[in-house]
């Protein structure tokens, strides 16, 4: 595959941007970290999604790993907060027949 041609593969399901952007192919993923400011492009998460990136293009590896390091660093700031009320209720143990 031509090294042109590799960046225009699409990732398998578009990443959306906080702004309602989407990125579509592997080519607008480094657009949108080259257009940042240089001091967030030398952040760890936006270094290992650029990593990703390369691996994908050079090696002709599966676009999913480049899309899982462009989400990562784009939630890098979000917390994930724990949600009691999605627990599922625990009624007992079940008995088996031969314990009656």
């Amino acid at each position: 595959m031509k090294h042109v041609a590799a960046w225009a593969r699409p990732f398998d399901d578009p990443v959306l941007l906080s702004d309602g952007r989407e990125l579509v192919t592997l080519r607008d993923a480094g657009d949108y970290i080259t257009s940042l400011p240089k001091a967030e492009q030398n952040l760890d998460a936006w270094q290992a999604a650029v990593e990703a990136l390369l691996l994908v293009v050079e090696l002709n590896g599966p676009t999913m790993m480049a899309r899982t390091g462009m989400l990562r660093a784009l939630n890098r700031k979000v917390e994930r907060v724990f949600d009691p009320s999605r627990i599922e209720k625990h009624w007992g143990r079940r008995k088996l027949k031969r314990d009656e």
